[in-house]
């Protein structure tokens, strides 16, 4: 590629990045509310980049699912209900397990799995160092978990897997820690937090026993734990507000861009 062309090229792509990022930022923070229509025009304005890269942008949040492509042209920004959150979760789950199976049938090595390991432990001394949990420590541990799953799907060693990872993890509220921190308003987080590491636990186990489908099991069953208090969650405001993408989740039968 000649280098005139590849420094338009890489430009283009840093800035089809920059508008995605800036438009993603809008929609979780609720400033371009669900049910709105997006033009553009008005996005080239609010975002502060040109057109091709605004409207690559939209194309890219359309499939991540954040918007709904319109038959007449432009998107609208989607509304998510309960049942949507849930089945956002599902797929992830179903996906997870399924990297959990490929990573046990792939017999990884003692020496592969000593990063799944290390993080295990990272998981554990966080619980045993933090009781009660206040956020700051919560949003710590979101951090490991989401590092725990990554590696996980890695130990999978499939790149087509990865990629559906990626997408199904895209939507926030449906990532493996999208609802960690509103657990904390509505149970008993601390009990909720040693399942899950048993559950972490398991995992592992299974993978380094070369156990297929209970490691896949596992997985999916884990991943249903963080919809154990959902209802409850997405009715309490306070624990709402802590879960990431909240802006786009509107209650059963609500009309998007309502009050």
């Amino acid at each position: 590629m000649p280098a005139a062309l590849k420094t338009r090229v890489e430009g283009g792509g840093k800035q089809t990045l920059k508008a995605q990022a800036a438009l993603r930022a809008l929609l979780l923070q609720g400033e371009l509310p669900p049910g709105e229509r997006l033009s553009e025009e008005a996005m080239v304005e609010r975002v502060g980049v040109s057109r091709t890269p605004v409207r690559l942008a939209l194309v890219r949040l359309e499939e991540e699912g954040m918007l709904e492509a319109l038959p007449s042209g432009g998107f609208t920004v989607r509304a998510f209900t309960e049942r949507d959150v849930l089945a956002a979760i599902e797929i992830r789950g179903t996906l997870e397990g399924l990297a959990a199976r490929f990573a046990a049938e792939r017999r990884p090595s003692a020496r592969e799995m000593e990063p799944l390991r290390a993080s295990l432990a990272e998981l554990e001394a966080v619980l045993r160092d933090s009781t009660p949990f206040p956020l700051g420590e919560l949003s710590a541990y979101a951090t490991l978990n989401d590092h725990f799953h990554a590696l996980v799907a890695n130990l999978a060693g499939s790149r087509a897997l990865s990629r559906q990872l990626e997408r199904a993890a895209a939507l926030p509220f449906a990532s493996s820690s999208g609802l960690v921190l509103a657990q904390s308003k509505v149970s008993d987080v601390q009990t909720y937090l040693v399942v899950a590491q048993d559950q972490h636990q398991g995992i592992v186990d299974a993978i380094e026993r070369h156990e297929g489908g209970r490691a896949e099991s596992l997985m999916r069953e884990h991943a249903r734990l963080s919809t154990r208090n959902l209802a409850r969650i997405l009715r309490d405001p306070e624990a709402l507000v802590l879960v990431p993408g909240s802006a786009l989740i509107v209650r059963d039968g609500a009309v998007p861009g309502g009050g």
